[in-house]
């Protein structure tokens, strides 16, 4: 991946660990200019200084303390990165939360509403902030991280659920209003990562997220999770020239051959890599049609 985003610049939001750390550790092996934001300023810091010490001579590396779910934030850390980078052409949507766990009538509401404000609703206001600079040159790279909630009912994790499926459906959405722009949008599906929410998981315990669910996450701590190296190299892809052309999809990190998907270009303009209904034809069955 080496070189591969020499001379671009992005933003990638909750930065300062986990996936996010990793997709920009990733970004600075491929010769990318980094504008970092998270909330732990204190985190962030020293997810720069570290970054620093592995980037090329003249790279630049710039974070800055922000909420994305306050638009005075977004607007500032937008136009900070302009400032710091030049011409921005790669947004990485990553900050996000699980939210409250629990059933939907024992959890505090407040704590549902603000994993929709930081999941959903930040990712939408980054995308409006950035667009206009990426609308200006022609040119841009939207990438959001989904989760198993896009694709599957999470039963008491419901705020991220619903946050991560609303995510891939906005990038649907958006990837159509941008294709004239030449402004690509895309989701990443990163598989069960052992980052600090599976962690939050082990904490609150069967009792909270379900015997089931609890038990899957105690299997996917003991086996190490899939790999976060996978969801950077698929975020250096996307965010590169290579994938040009190739929008409105949500690729799974370690299930898709997201690697040979410039070959399928022009098969890539359909519904294939999209939320959709399942009907009964889809399973075989004689039923189901008018």
């Amino acid at each position: 991946m080496t070189g591969r985003l020499q001379g671009r610049a992005a933003i990638i939001t909750g930065a300062n660990q986990g996936l996010g750390l990793a997709i920009a550790q990733a970004y600075v092996s491929a010769g990318a200019n980094l504008f970092l934001c998270a909330r732990d300023a204190t985190k962030l810091a020293a997810a720069v200084n570290s970054l620093r010490g592995s980037a090329a001579p003249g790279q630049t590396i710039v974070g800055e303390a922000a909420d994305v779910s306050q638009q005075a934030d977004v607007a500032r850390v937008v136009a900070h990165a302009a400032d710091a980078c030049g011409a921005v052409q790669i947004l990485v949507n990553n900050a996000g939360i699980y939210g409250p766990l629990g059933r939907i009538e024992d959890i505090e509401w407040s704590d549902w509403v603000r994993a929709i404000e930081i999941n959903l609703l930040g990712s939408v206001l980054m995308a409006r902030a950035i667009l206009p600079h990426f609308r200006a040159h022609h040119y841009g790279k939207i990438i959001q991280l989904s989760g198993g909630g896009a694709t599957n009912p999470l039963p008491r994790i419901s705020a991220y659920a619903a946050t991560k499926a609303a995510v891939v459906r906005f990038a649907e959405t958006l990837a159509e209003e941008a294709r004239e722009d030449h402004i690509d949008v895309n989701s990443i599906a990163p598989g069960p990562l052992n980052t600090r929410l599976l962690d939050e998981v082990l904490e609150a315990g069967p009792e909270r997220v379900g015997e089931s669910f609890y038990a899957r996450a105690v299997k996917q701590k003991e086996n190490g999770g899939a790999p976060v190296e996978r969801s950077a190299a698929l975020a250096v892809f996307l965010a590169s020239a290579a994938s040009d052309g190739i929008t409105g999809k949500l690729l799974s990190a370690i299930w898709d051959p997201w690697e040979t998907l410039t070959s399928h270009r022009d098969e890539m303009n359909s519904d294939i890599y999209t939320l959709r209904r399942i009907v009964p034809k889809d399973r075989g069955l004689p039923w189901g049609e008018r």
